[in-house]
């Protein structure tokens, strides 16, 4: 069997097959999202299955959304708590940014606390230090991250999620989509449990191709709350602040941007 290999530091590989087993678990066992199989992960490497690329089609993008759907929902042990790591993960990592997690049975959080102590505000201290984000931008972070806490931004996680938090892929950016014979396949997860949303909303980094018809596959086996579209800055604002921390530049003024959409 043709594979692929990546080498890594070892807490990114045993995060990443982790999440790529739990993703898989969703896919075998309650028809999620197609996931690329590990064949290996050691301490220094992860080998998965060859994916053949295709050209991306309307229809696969509507099937994928279903599958998306379905993925999120998967939750076949106890109650899934926002943060939590997949099983055989400690440490969580979004490319060289620390990525935070609970263990299973953690004490339950609201999505907006979740979001403000460990999506949003550890990355400022980077962000000030790389010379990308400004201090007064810090306010304005600050201040949404208030908002969140408030429950200002708490809505219902889509109709077929169950639990407190859904398996989320958790970097669904466009180049992590792989359109392949068989559907679209995911790789490169930073699995955790989140709001549904905020895959949505990662969709639109860098545009993955027939995005409108991936939500219309979703929202129709797992109907979405309303206002969810006003809500895509949001939910990806914790990307733009992990790129304003590790690539600096102009992330910073887009968080601080987004942010004050939201104040």
């Amino acid at each position: 069997m043709r594979t692929f290999t990546k080498h890594g530091h070892a807490d990114s590989i045993a995060f990443e097959a982790a999440g790529l087993r739990a993703l898989k678990e969703a896919e075998t066992d309650g028809g999620g999202a197609r996931v690329a199989t590990v064949v290996q992960a050691t301490e220094s490497l992860i080998e998965t299955e060859f994916i053949n690329v295709v050209e991306p089609t309307k229809e696969a993008a509507w099937e994928f959304g279903r599958r998306l759907a379905a993925t999120h929902a998967h939750c076949p042990a106890d109650e899934r708590v926002f943060g939590q790591a997949p099983e055989g993960a400690a440490v969580g990592k979004m490319g060289q940014a620390p990525l935070a997690l609970v263990p299973a049975g953690s004490p339950s959080r609201s999505w907006g606390e979740f979001y403000a102590e460990d999506r949003i505000l550890p990355y400022i201290p980077a962000a000030l230090k790389n010379g990308s984000m400004p201090t007064y931008g810090v306010d304005v972070i600050e201040t949404l991250c208030e908002r969140l806490r408030d429950g200002v931004f708490d809505v219902p996680q889509p109709k077929m999620v169950e639990s407190e938090a859904a398996l989320l892929h958790g970097d669904l950016w466009s180049g992590n989509l792989v359109w392949s014979d068989d559907g679209v396949t995911l790789i490169d997860p930073a699995c955790h449990g989140g709001h549904a949303e905020s895959d949505l909303a990662q969709l639109t980094v860098f545009g993955a191709p027939f995005s409108q018809d991936i939500y219309d596959g979703y929202d129709e086996v797992s109907h979405l709350a309303d206002g969810w579209q006003e809500r895509i800055a949001l939910h990806r604002l914790h990307m733009v602040m992990v790129h304003a921390a590790i690539y600096g530049g102009e992330y910073g003024s887009a968080a601080i941007i987004t942010a004050s959409m939201y104040c």
